[in-house]
């Protein structure tokens, strides 16, 4: 009868230690780290628009800015890693997004691109941090900073019926 009483006494004793752990995963990780949400912290996956990349990267600046032997550079980066697979030759747009326009998702600045390439995003564009070093990644960046203006390395050329017309 003692066994089957202690037996009783041990299952109600870890029934009700099961019953009560304690806040969620997220809350317990949080008050650790010092801080308490109002609310159960979301979980997201993926890149959120408009991260600022200087969290990441922090003030680090493009040491290519504005040198036409960089840019030239970037142009060559360009074809022979494929990004024209899907931005187009001349980076008009494809399958990826225009990089010719004023329209960027995630921002134009030399470290909004820098971030792009280096972490990729969501629906197609890779990561190329692990595959590229940075001062790669900085002559793509000054690269994409001349389309469409008069510094552009390698303009695209001009189709044969603008040419009669003009």
């Amino acid at each position: 009868m003692r066994m089957i009483l202690c037996g009783l006494v041990t299952t109600l004793w870890l029934a009700l230690g099961a019953c009560h752990r304690g806040p969620p995963d997220n809350e317990r990780r949080s008050s650790a780290a010092g801080v308490t949400p109002s609310k159960p912290l979301a979980q997201t996956a993926g890149v959120v628009p408009g991260i600022a990349p200087q969290f990441v990267l922090g003030n680090r600046r493009n040491p290519y800015a504005g040198d036409p032997t960089a840019a030239a550079a970037g142009r060559k980066l360009f074809v022979g890693f494929n990004c024209a697979g899907c931005h187009s030759a001349y980076a008009g747009g494809g399958m990826g997004p225009s990089l010719r326009d004023s329209l960027w998702i995630y921002g134009s600045s030399d470290a909004q691109i820098f971030s792009t390439i280096a972490e990729g995003r969501p629906y197609g564009m890779p990561a190329w941090g692990g595959r590229l070093p940075d001062d790669l990644i900085w002559r793509l960046v000054t690269y994409i900073h001349t389309l469409g203006t008069k510094d552009e390395p390698e303009k695209p050329p001009v189709p044969a019926s603008a040419k009669a017309s003009g």
